[in-house]
């Protein structure tokens, strides 16, 4: 029977129809609580009250109601002393207050390990009686850092500014955020979150919304979301990806209104204000209404005005109602917004702007034109001075069609056919950055066979830190911390740094104690020679030569400043190593620079390496045939793209030895001539040429 002397009263927690179905999946994992009833001489009576274990007990009597469990089914219970001087209320409330609910932390490593064995999201929801949310809340803990998840399992964070760390993917930035408010009264969630995304671009800014997430994430791009916060549908991470997609999809809508014969379209993502001060504008004529429009848009205007009448007198309009009266709404503007008609003579002076308004939706307004623009006054015979008069003939001849000036923020748009052809580009950021991870593995590589040059670096930077405590961070970051690369081509993993920088990793890590005061003594014996090989190696690590794009708008980040002070120092450890990227295994090739550049860029590559005969032999090809033939061509040359190239001290870049001998009378490769040199004087031979690298 159940024990007056239970001390719960309210209810709290699972309720008993949730703890029926943990018992009837797992069983009762706790005894039940229970002592003999007396009777009046003190006599055990035959039954037994439960102090401690009412909510079990109502459950499983749930169970066998529901013919879930047999009335003759075993329950454990601990059996107490009648006559103990404990009272049953205290026992009560002692399993009841001593009852600890897993630490958060321990929940997610359970969730964890389930989900590892082959659990789904929703079955381990569905096992503990929660919400599939709170799985996948506890299982995102996973995104964060384990050295803050130690921090929280000791209490030096808390589970609010735990949560906010896991908006970001990045270990090392998150670490890095935290040592820079974990001091400060600014530390709260929104504050953390703040700096993890002051580099990206939340999903609602208008730019976003103007191309969309979709199309967004088909790109390739990726957005942060937060599972603890409403994010307005998160931010996205790839600002340089996002400002392209608008720049093309304005580029699209831009060619489409130039179609009706503008002379100049300019688009962007903001229109300064005041921009048509000055500028005269068109008056336009709206399209007629058709009679079938008409009709419509009465329909329309009948059915508004029933709905109107009939719930004018409603206190609130049910949803369907007001949903409805929506749609009328917006199809009468649509109607009502008549396309306006321009008179060709004028359209063609005049220009348009396309800008994106704060909601994201597109703003086009037609028909401004420019002072410059303006035809003169008619001459006195009557003659415009635009027309074109044919000299032979004398007739009037019609112009021919000009083609609008389309500038994307302020910025000429390329052509579809000269997209590739109007000049160099710079290169794209992520391509800056693959050949940056490139040259950061090989000076890692390069340092590590220097001892001495990484005592020096190493003493350069503890002194800094020591006496110079203004000075950036530089290229080394000393503490020693793996930076690892954000953006990285394929073929890195099987380059000769990484393989040399792997193998002396496993080399050694076979022969480093794991316990502290045995590492120590380790360390003690080593001779000098092989304790500078050790601190070369882990010196190493630290080495971080990468590009990365400049945060002029906090503390956080890396500035301008800082870049340039690590690109510097990253060249000066390149020149005191003897670190040459030709010599570290790099070659261009069409997937890790050649494919990823416009063919000017090509072509520049193609000139500087082998020569300006190498290039006029491939200048004609498509872009693909033309990357694939000049990764031939430079197979041997040892050039260099800039990022790459090692820097003099006075600031200029300098040149590989291949490169600083190519030039028009550089030999061709065996593959465009016909015995390995060339051939001037022939024509047949030059033609082979041609058809050689056509190929």
């Amino acid at each position: 029977m159940l024990s007056q002397s239970n001390v719960r009263r309210i209810k709290a927690g699972v309720s008993i129809d949730d703890l029926a179905v943990s018992i009837a999946r797992r069983g009762l994992i706790q005894s039940l609580h229970v002592r003999p009833v007396l009777d009046g001489e003190g006599q055990e009576t035959g039954m037994f009250e439960v102090p401690a274990g009412g909510r079990r007990y109502r459950a499983l009597e749930l169970l066998v109601k529901q013919k879930r469990l047999t009335k003759a089914a075993p329950v454990p219970c601990v059996v107490g002393n009648a006559e103990s001087g404990i009272l049953m209320e205290e026992i009560s409330f002692a399993e009841n207050d001593e009852r600890v609910p897993p630490h958060p932390l321990d929940q997610y490593r359970a969730f964890q390990t389930m989900r590892d064995k082959g659990m789904s999201e929703e079955a381990i929801a569905a096992a503990f009686l929660i919400d599939v949310n709170v799985v996948k809340q506890r299982l995102r803990l996973a995104s964060v850092s384990p050295i803050l998840l130690d921090l929280y399992a000791e209490d030096g964070i808390e589970l609010k500014q735990l949560m906010a760390f896991t908006v970001s993917q990045d270990h090392a930035r998150q670490e890095q955020v935290w040592e820079s408010v974990r001091n400060s009264w600014q530390k709260e969630p929104y504050q953390i979150r703040r700096m993890l995304t002051e580099t990206t671009v939340r999903a609602s800014d208008k730019r976003a919304v103007f191309v969309g997430i979709d199309a967004y994430e088909a790109a390739g791009g990726v957005v942060l979301r937060d599972l603890f916060e409403s994010d307005d549908g998160g931010w996205l991470q790839d600002v340089g990806l996002l400002d392209r997609l608008v720049s093309e999809k304005l580029k699209v809508i831009a060619d489409e209104i130039a179609s009706e014969g503008w002379k100049w379209v300019e688009a962007a993502v903001s229109i300064p204000y005041g921009v048509t001060h000055g500028l005269r504008e068109l008056s336009g004529v709206a399209d007629d209404i058709s009679e079938e429009e008409q009709a419509t848009r009465d329909a329309l205007q009948a059915e508004f005005d029933r709905l109107t009448d009939e719930y004018q007198d409603a206190d609130e309009l049910p949803d369907e109602v007001d949903a409805r009266l929506g749609e009328i709404e917006t199809a009468m503007e649509a109607l009502d917004d008549r396309p306006v008609r321009y008179d060709p003579d004028e359209t063609a002076i005049a220009g348009v702007f396309i800008t994106i308004g704060a909601s994201g939706s597109l703003s086009i307004d037609r028909g401004y034109v420019r002072p410059e623009d303006e035809r003169p006054a008619d001459g006195a015979d009557g003659e415009t001075q635009n027309e074109v008069i044919d000299l032979e003939t004398g007739e009037i001849q019609t112009p021919a069609i000009q083609r609008a000036v389309i500038t994307i923020g302020r910025q000429p748009a390329p052509s579809d056919d000269e997209e590739e052809e109007d000049g160099i580009k710079p290169l794209p950021e992520r391509l800056v950055i693959e050949l940056t991870a490139h040259r950061t593995l090989a000076l890692r590589n390069a340092l590590a066979e220097n001892p001495h040059v990484a005592m020096t670096m190493l003493l350069h930077k503890l002194l800094c830190d020591t006496f110079i405590h203004t000075n950036p961070t530089g290229c080394l970051e000393a503490n020693v911390r793996h930076t690892f690369f954000s953006a990285q081509s394929e073929e890195l993993k099987d380059s000769s740094s990484a393989k040399a920088v792997n193998d002396r990793h496993e080399r050694w890590g076979d022969h480093v104690p794991a316990d502290d005061q045995a590492l120590w003594d380790w360390l003690t014996d080593l001779d000098d020679g092989t304790r500078m090989e050790l601190l070369a190696l882990c010196v190493s690590y630290g080495v971080n030569a990468l590009f990365e794009r400049p945060n002029p708008y906090s503390g956080s980040g890396i500035s301008q400043h800082g870049l340039d002070v690590r690109l510097a120092q990253a060249d000066r450890l390149a020149r005191a190593t003897g670190m040459n990227m030709v010599a570290a295994g790099w070659k261009p090739t069409v997937g890790n620079y050649l494919g990823r550049v416009t063919k000017p860029r090509i072509l520049e590559a193609v000139r500087e390496g082998a020569g300006e005969r190498a290039a006029q032999l491939i200048d004609h090809l498509k872009k693909g045939d033309m990357a694939r033939e000049a990764e031939r061509l430079l197979a041997e040359t040892g050039w260099l793209p800039e990022p790459l190239r090692l820097a003099s001290p006075d600031g200029e870049q300098t040149s590989t030895p291949d490169q600083a001998d190519a030039g028009e009378d550089a030999a061709l490769p065996d593959f465009l001539t016909e015995d390995g040199e060339e051939e001037e004087d022939a024509a047949d031979a030059e033609d082979e040429d041609v058809l050689a690298a056509a190929e």
